[in-house]
């Protein structure tokens, strides 16, 4: 990050440079002494990515200075440094658009902090936003969350950042699905300090059940289950998006406001089913509600979970009923998801030659593919007249 600093004396200038220039992700420091009206000369040819401005408590005219330089310079974040200001000052600098206010001597640890947080800020908005993708049981038994937490580790496993989160409030077992520790923390704990939801808090809530995965668990008692709320969701789905490449959501079966907020966040929605008149059912009205909620067509893609070619039901048959394709069937391997459930491992970790493993890995790879090529779409959108 680039850097520029304004004090009206060098010496203060110099020290908050020093400051700076100890944090590593420092590329450049420019330095000017300034505080009258060629304030905005500091920054004209610069172009620093954090503009910090040391000012006096009264000079509500280099503030308003300040906001038009904003204005001109609307990627670059302002810090302003200053002593004993008054509610009036911070409420104009607000207005003019300042990032922070410090004190006009900080302490090397606030002026860092201060600046990890504007990096963390310019990072989630450079960074291209991971997919939503919600598992939805037709009918209970399905395997959805066998699914989609073994699928989470699949993405985690081909190096994509992948985060599981379990949104049966009441009943959800996720984590159990794939590892044997107790989580520290569970999604109801987040939603109770959602004020201080950042990056590291959502990291160290998760589960990690691999290099590059992490379940997000439901809350443990199911009383609980009333403190989250689908601002809430919203809150944690945003950031979670901007955080990994992957967001996996375990809705479960009961569709209410958290559940709608979720689905209706999703980029695919996954509805599980089996070969059964009762999942059909059941999924035949399920898709008739997501009309109804008016999703996008493609953005349903039936999952057929535990099929047999021999079954009496044909797969021609489901998808005339269902007016839809099979996006995927995962073949039936009774004893080796049993054994996986049973012991918390992924399917994928415990036999990987197992059929159901390898279509876990081939969706992944899909998944990925298709995330990529978004990614080159919009590459090309930007470049192809070059």
């Amino acid at each position: 990050m680039k850097f520029a600093v304004i004090s009206p004396e060098k010496s203060h200038g110099d020290e908050i440079a020093a400051m700076l220039e100890s944090e590593p992700s420092t590329t450049a420091v420019t330095r000017a002494v300034s505080a009258g009206p060629d304030l905005a000369m500091a920054v004209n040819g610069s172009m620093p990515d954090v503009l910090i401005c040391a000012l006096s408590p009264d000079d509500l005219p280099a503030l308003a200075r300040l906001g038009q330089i904003s204005s001109l310079h609307p990627e670059m974040a302002v810090v302003v440094l200053c002593e004993g200001h008054s509610s009036d000052f911070l409420l104009q600098a607000m207005r003019v658009g300042v990032r922070e206010v410090l004190p006009a001597r900080p302490s090397k640890e606030a002026l860092l902090q201060s600046v990890g947080r504007l990096r963390q800020t310019r990072e989630l908005k450079t960074r291209h936003a991971g997919q939503i993708l919600a598992f939805i049981s037709c009918k209970g038994g399905s395997g959805a969350t066998f699914l989609a937490t073994n699928l989470g580790y699949a993405l985690g496993q081909a190096n994509k950042r992948t985060i599981v989160i379990d949104l049966n409030l009441q009943f959800g077992d996720a984590s159990l699905f794939v590892s044997g520790d107790k989580p520290a923390m569970s999604l109801g704990d987040i939603a109770q300090q959602i004020h201080r939801l950042d990056a590291s808090l959502l990291a160290s809530s998760l589960l990690n059940v691999g290099p590059n995965c992490g379940v997000l668990a439901a809350p443990d008692d199911p009383t609980h289950s009333i403190d989250v709320h689908p601002d809430h969701i919203d809150t944690i789905l945003r950031l979670a998006r901007q955080q990994y490449d992957f967001v996996i959501l375990d809705v479960g079966r009961s569709l209410e406001p958290v559940s709608i907020k979720a689905l209706d966040m999703a980029d695919i929605i996954f509805p599980v089913l089996q070969l059964t008149l009762p999942f059909i059912r059941d999924g035949k009205r399920l898709l008739n509600l997501f009309r109804n909620l008016d999703y996008p067509r493609d953005k349903i893609k039936l999952i057929l979970n535990r099929h047999e070619k021999a079954a009496d039901i044909r797969l021609e048959d489901l998808e005339l009923t269902m007016g839809m394709k099979v996006f995927r069937a995962i073949p039936n391997s009774y004893d080796a998801v049993a054994a996986s459930v049973n012991q918390g491992v992924p399917i994928i970790k415990l036999s990987r030659g197992n059929p159901v493993s390898k279509s876990l890995v081939d969706l992944a790879t899909d998944l990925t593919r298709s995330a990529g090529k978004q990614d080159d779409g919009w590459l090309s959108r930007v470049f192809g007249r070059a």
